[in-house]
């Protein structure tokens, strides 16, 4: 069989990361008529790294439409990521100087959750989310939101009804795109020619340091470092100044960049991840060679854990009906018999079935009802402010674990992070 062409370059990629099997669409979440129709289709799910650009990339196997036109996270929902976006926002309005007459444009707006801020300090703002239902709780609130996939095509059509921004936010989407060149070919025609552009997305370097295999799931086209993003910009007129450390989704980059000819200098944390990425072997495909066993070791611990809860005829429920969740349960081959019930805030989620594994998600107040012997926490990014959520079960006696990337125990629960879920 001919090796599937990479994404970025078309070099044919023929080296694994990690090859997580058939499994379902992470965030298709289905009714228990559809599961017993068998409608929660499953696809491969195999990670490779590009041996010349070291893009790490799985497999298209499901086109974006199917994923993306009606979406099932809401990033409102988290009250930690809404306060991580109101803390960007206050951030960029004084670095920026941002005023009534800028334009904030955010693509892949969701529901709101970001640019609501800016428009309270007084800010104009534009969103672009492809999925119409999130994209209507955006426009409900008065967030004026563009439906549209965007790429170079539409962001002229943009610019023509909306003009340029002098601020261009991209949270954690380049890396839910199959066409990456022809979506970071609509960036320079947005931004104004002194405007930034940031990117917030998942570290590789976290994913390989710390086996966040569960990170890995169908709408995840791409897991970027620093150097495949510079790489890419650059291609498109794009330059890269300065870059920040996140905590969000287990260490995330904030990567700021401007047009070629643009004033903004290049920051000393630029040289500093650079130098990181560097020490850690990103360069070299045979580093990404020891990803997969070390993956295998932790699905084992996990099966080991779920077969001792059964053996001891403990109730086992889970919080967070997450997409990392759905990639740990499918391969793992978790189902209701191992877990009764999953909690979500999300109202979309809750009455419908997890993917494959088929447990059904229950509200918060539900679970605690169950009383429950022991809660495996499937969002590890945001554990802590799970953990405080629950602690009317903790002090009755439940046990909270969280999953990966190791699996343990948490013994009391902590004041919330500023993470996303």
């Amino acid at each position: 069989m001919k090796p599937t062409p990479c994404r970025l370059c078309g070099a044919p990629l023929v080296h694994s990361l990690v090859d997580l099997g058939v499994t379902p669409l992470a965030n298709a979440y289905v009714t228990a008529e559809q599961a017993a129709q068998g409608l929660d289709q499953a696809y491969p799910l195999h990670a490779r790294v590009c041996s010349s650009c070291l893009l790490v990339q799985v497999d298209e196997a499901v086109p974006p439409t199917a994923i993306f036109s009606d979406y099932a996270y809401f990033s409102s929902v988290s009250s930690s990521w809404v306060a991580h976006a109101a803390q960007y926002a206050a951030q960029m309005q004084t670095r920026l100087e941002l005023g009534p007459h800028s334009l904030v444009a955010e693509v892949a707006s969701n529901d709101g959750y970001l640019l609501q801020h800016f428009q309270r300090a007084g800010i104009p703002v534009l969103g672009i989310e492809p999925a119409a239902n999130v994209a209507a709780r955006a426009q409900a609130i008065g967030i004026p939101t563009a439906v549209e996939f965007f790429n170079a095509q539409s962001a002229v059509g943009l610019v023509e009804r909306y003009g340029q921004a002098d601020l261009v936010a991209a949270n954690n989407v380049l890396a839910h795109v199959p066409d990456i060149r022809g979506f970071v070919a609509g960036f320079p025609k947005l931004l104004r020619p002194e405007g930034v552009l940031t990117f917030e997305f998942p570290h590789l370097l976290n994913l390989i340091e710390q086996v966040q295999f569960d990170t890995i799931y169908h709408e995840h086209f791409s897991y970027l470092s620093l150097l495949v993003v510079e790489r890419v910009l650059r291609e498109y007129g794009l330059r890269v100044f300065d870059v920040e450390l996140l905590p969000t989704h287990g260490g995330s980059l904030r990567v700021f960049a401007c047009h070629f000819g643009a004033a903004h200098g290049a920051q000393p944390a630029l040289a500093s991840v650079r130098e990181r990425e560097a020490g850690a072997g990103l360069h070299r495909p045979e580093t990404y060679a020891a990803f997969a066993p070390r993956v295998a070791t932790v699905i084992q611990a996990f099966r080991r854990f779920i077969g001792a809860q059964r053996q001891a005829r403990r109730t086992l429920v889970a919080y967070g009906a997450a997409a990392k969740g759905n990639t740990l349960l499918n391969c793992c081959g978790i189902t209701r018999d191992d877990i009764v019930a999953v909690a979500d805030r999300c109202p979309a989620k809750q009455g419908k079935l997890l993917p494959g594994s088929h447990i059904p998600v229950v509200t918060p107040e539900a679970l605690i009802a169950l009383r429950p012997d022991d809660v495996v926490i499937l969002p590890w990014n945001i554990a802590d402010e799970i953990a405080a959520e629950l602690q009317p079960l903790s002090t009755r006696g439940t046990r909270l674990w969280v999953a990966t990337p190791l699996l343990h125990q948490i013994s009391t629960p902590v004041a919330p992070l500023s993470e996303a879920a």
